[in-house]
């Protein structure tokens, strides 16, 4: 009898041991549980917002207690005595922002520890990159770059073992596909996030449907295809079993001489709540995520009870009990999912809207705080520009550019860009670009002092209001234009000035309009310039590269060449487009004349929706924020029921300046030559005198049959098809129906018939619907007065200069076939996303003695159809390099095929390539090295697609393919 005994406890042993080696790292080191048990993953962590209400900075000292009570560097001292007074725990971290501060503090002893913990699996680095970036707000260049720059960081300090296998998602209000689709390609195996609509989670948790693979494009085959796993309870710990000091339940009391020992009762409700977890997974393993917001500061708290807790549990495994718990991480559990050896089911889609009750979907935030989002757009361009011109100027500054890339890369945060967090903390985010951009501009002087002889550069980010303040007096000054795409551009730029000038460009003098500044731009809050006039001229810049501009101040005033009319039909028109617009303001008909296709227009202007005011005490009462967009009813009002309409039309653009009233107005612009309308809308400061939140909207209403579908991009890049009041995956009841439609706008959104197609392009993020056949609405500006009770704690109600904040953006309008639509939506959001950098320079050299006018990179013209997204030197003679097709299959009857290009034309101007790496899309790690698991479908009949490479620098690309090298010269 006692032998039997002491096999079953021997079996015990064999079964509840780490099945692993302490001297390995990844699937190597994991425990893979019981083959006869229910195994339960149990996964410590800590979720470190990179900003919220507090500060990074905040958050990393743990200052300001007042708001939050979070240390970051405090929670990494406590892991690492933790992990080093029991070889079994395990815990996992995401933030690299934090992590690479707190590493760059520690002692070598410290490091050295470290290392040891990540190269034997017992600390183990997820997603890795700066942040935990936003899903529904961001663009995919800049999620690639944060993920790049974090997973830069692991690979230098720590190696192969630190890289991570698993995407962690658990915080954003929403997932789109197109992140899945990178995380995938840069050879992740899996990706878990926490928040799912609450009415999929409703089927999901019925059918063990929890556990999917996600097909995330359709264009790249199994090369995008990523196993995803929906957490339970979000990421939060198992009710009643908190063990840390944020928010404590009764630690675990085991001596049984104690009145309060609970070993029985803590068992019994532990294997309770993983039978119930189990109930809604598919395999005999679950996970728990036992962690949360800036937890583990006192680690040794939370491991001395989880660590009785699995010895407790396990031990009933002697009294018939099928539940092995034991330690282990995402990547461990999903390693042990792969293992079972079973089929999948699948996804196609995406999880947008994301609601968590009838009443709170989560829509809000694609606009709030829209200058930030711009903002950021904006600093993206300035950052591409300068890795190039550090790269083809040889300056090997790229630890100077860091401040900006860093600033960018937290600006990804889930609450960040997505304009979720307090104002103190989205000033921070500001000024912490704004230091970046300073930064930048020192690298593109010297870069500039090395391919031209020229003055210092100047930026000038407030031009978007005509104010340029160095140059406003100047007798003459250079304006230089830097082309970061590698085809060339023809576009038109505007210069508040307060004088005539002669230009001349590296062709000879340039035709030029003088037009007057608008009212409405000069009574904008805070505009400091005295300018009254804005210079527009068309400029032709080569495929990367820059022309350089001179301005010399004309001795007379010109004459006005152009002409005004007021309160008039007005007819905009040039050799593409004709615009109509009646007496009153009201848009009427765009017709493209080459196509003679016509849609008529019944109304475009702006409306708002009145902000629901609840105290959040129920669903009912859920109240509009800076996540929820929620209106008080589905109908929209008007701003104004009058407008006026100024017509001016000059040889290079055709204006019609539309006011709606003293604070929203819009001109629409036609330029000679250009296929598509700009509307720059001014909206701003938003009354409140009335006590009512108003959630701003642009509205174009057109006689397209749209059948309740419209289009909307994933993060700039591939195009889902949307349906009104409907969800692919489950039955969707609708209880919102304004905001239970709205989805994340990141760069366009289009609606069509069979041979019409209207397509609006975006200056940046933002919420848009069809709500009607025919109709577009885009939500440009919200100016709140609750908070919507999802944790910021203040209302979004921005203001500067002792007012409401006023927005202006843009929308770019174009008519076409939908069969033709693609070349302008493609060519343009590029084009619009990296758009030439613009800067100014105070000279007192003549036009004859300016050197080098105009200089391109690139030897040979490269398909259009291909884009460089990334172009860094990373050492003197070698450069990280990212090209892209960027067309999707079938979606242009010459451009969505496969395309090749030569390498060396864009490295001509460098010198000739000796070696190139294929790398995985972050760049980190060797494409040949990458070895991703198999996972089986319901309908798994996709291949991949090869790599093929021709004479070393000549290269394939598919559609939607992104390709990383790293390459070396001579």
């Amino acid at each position: 009898m006692m032998f039997y005994i002491l096999l079953l406890v021997l079996s015990v042993i064999t079964f509840t041991s780490p099945n692993k080696s302490f001297n390995k790292c990844g699937y190597d080191a994991c425990n893979l549980g019981d083959p006869t048990k229910l195994n339960v993953h149990l996964v410590p962590h800590s979720h470190d917002d990179v900003g919220f209400v507090k500060t990074l900075d905040q958050y990393y000292y743990g200052s300001r207690t007042d708001l939050q009570h979070a240390g970051v560097q405090y929670i990494l001292d406590s892991i690492v005595l933790a992990l080093d007074e029991n070889p079994d725990r395990r815990f996992i971290y995401v933030e690299m922002a934090f992590f690479s501060r707190w590493w760059s503090q520690q002692t070598d002893e410290i490091r050295n520890k470290v290392k040891e913990f990540v190269n034997s699996g017992r600390l183990e680095f997820i997603s890795g990159g700066w942040c935990m970036n936003d899903e529904g707000t961001t663009h995919y260049n800049s999620i690639i770059d944060q993920h790049s720059l974090g997973l830069e960081f692991l690979h230098e300090q720590f190696g192969g073992c630190a890289r991570p296998k698993v995407g962690w998602q658990i915080d954003p209000f929403g997932h789109s596909r197109e992140q899945a689709s990178i995380l995938a390609q840069m050879g992740f195996d899996g990706l878990f996030f926490g928040r799912a609509d609450y009415q999929d989670l409703q089927k999901r948790n019925t059918t063990k449907s929890m556990e999917m693979v996600w097909k995330a494009s359709t264009n790249l085959g199994q090369q995008s295809w990523l196993f995803t796993g929906i957490l339970p309870r979000r990421y939060s710990t198992p009710a009643t079993f908190s063990f840390d000091f944020i928010g404590p339940d009764d630690p675990i009391i085991d001596d049984m001489k104690l009145p309060d020992y609970n070993v029985p009762e803590r068992v019994r409700t532990f294997i309770q709540s993983a039978h119930n977890e189990s109930m809604e997974y598919a395999t005999n393993h679950i996970i728990m995520t036992f962690g949360g917001d800036f937890q583990y500061e006192n680690a040794l708290a939370n491991y001395k009870n989880l660590d009785k807790l699995i010895k407790y549990v396990n031990d009933q495994q002697m009294n018939g009990s099928n539940v092995n718990v034991f330690y282990s991480t995402p990547s461990c559990y999903l390693y042990a999912l792969n293992k079972v050896n079973r089929s999948w089911i699948t996804k196609n889609d995406d999880f947008f809207p994301h609601a968590h009750h009838p009443h709170g979907f989560w829509t809000g935030y694609f606009t709030s705080r829209a200058a930030l989002k711009r903002f950021e757009r904006y600093s993206n361009n300035i950052l591409q520009v300068t890795r190039q011109l550090n790269a083809f100027s040889n300056s090997q500054l790229r630890n100077e550019i860091f401040n900006l890339s860093e600033a960018m890369a937290v600006a990804q945060h889930h609450d960040a860009v997505s304009g979720t967090e307090k104002q103190h903390v989205a000033n921070d985010y500001a000024q912490r670009l704004s230091i970046g951009l300073n930064s930048a501009l020192n690298v593109i002087n010297q870069a500039y002092s090395k391919l031209l002889i020229k003055d210092e550069q100047l930026l000038c980010s407030l031009t978007n209001i005509s104010e340029c303040l160095p140059i406003e007096n100047a007798k003459q000054f250079t304006v230089t234009l830097w082309n970061p795409i590698i085809h060339s551009v023809i576009d038109y730029l505007r210069i508040p000035v307060t004088k005539s000038y002669t230009v001349r460009g590296p062709s000879g003098q340039v035709h030029v309009e003088l037009i007057p500044i608008s009212n409405t731009t000069k009574t904008i809050p805070g505009r400091m310039s005295n300018a009254t006039m804005q210079l527009i001229f068309q400029y032709n810049l080569p495929a990367l590269g820059f022309s350089t501009y001179f301005f010399e101040a004309k001795e007379e005033i010109e004459k006005e060449r152009f002409k005004i009319t007021k309160n008039e039909m007005c007819i905009l028109q040039n050799q593409n487009l004709r615009i109509e617009i009646d007496e009153q303001g009201n848009l009427q008909h765009i017709v493209n004349l080459r196509k003679n296709i016509n849609v008529t227009f019944s109304n475009q202007g702006f409306y708002w929706y009145q902000s629901y005011a609840g105290n959040n005490s129920q669903f009912d009462f859920q109240a509009s924020g800076a996540y929820i967009f929620r209106p008080m009813t589905q109908d929209v009002k008007p701003v104004s029921t009058k407008r006026s309409i100024q017509c001016l039309k000059t040889d290079l653009v055709q204006t019609a300046i539309i006011v709606f009233n003293e604070w929203i107005s819009e001109e629409i612009n036609l330029y000679d030559e250009r296929n598509d309308v700009e509307i720059e809308w001014t909206v701003g400061p938003i009354p409140i005198e009335d006590n009512l939140g108003k959630e701003i909207i642009l509205r174009y209403d057109t006689d397209i049959q749209s059948q309740s579908n419209f289009f909307t991009d994933s993060n700039g890049r591939e195009i889902l098809q949307r349906i009104r009041n409907y969800r692919p995956t489950y039955n969707y009841t609708i209880t919102e129906p304004v905001s239970g439609n709205y989805y994340p706008v990141n760069s366009r959104i289009w609606i069509n018939e069979t041979n019409r197609q209207f397509t609006i392009l975006t200056d940046r993020s933002e919420g848009g619907t069809s709500l009607y056949d025919g109709s577009i609405e885009l939500m440009i500006h919200r100016r709140l007065l609750y908070d919507d009770h999802m944790g910021v704690g203040e209302a979004l109600n921005e203001t500067a200069y002792d007012q409401g904040l006023v927005i202006r953006g843009k929308h770019f309008l174009h008519i076409d076939s939908p069969q033709s639509s693609s070349l302008y939506h493609r060519v343009y959001s590029q084009q619009l996303f990296m758009s030439p950098l613009v800067t100014y320079g105070l000279s007192n050299t003549s036009y004859l003695n300016i050197h080098n006018q105009t200089w391109s990179a690139v030897s040979e013209i490269v398909p259009l159809n291909i884009h460089l997204l990334t172009f860094d030197q990373l050492k003197e003679k070698e450069y990280l390099i990212r090209l892209e097709h960027y067309f999707e299959l079938n979606e242009d009857e010459i451009y969505s095929f496969p395309t090749t290009i030569n390498l060396q034309s864009i490295f001509q101007s460098i010198g000739n390539i000796n070696q190139t790496i294929e790398l995985t899309l972050d760049g980190n790690l060797e494409l040949s090295q990458m070895k991703r698991l198999d996972w089986l479908t319901d309908d798994n009949n996709e291949k991949q697609f090869t790599q093929i490479n021709i004479n070393n620098s000549s290269i394939i690309l598919n559609p939607m393919q992104i390709r990383t090298f790293r390459v070396t010269i001579t």
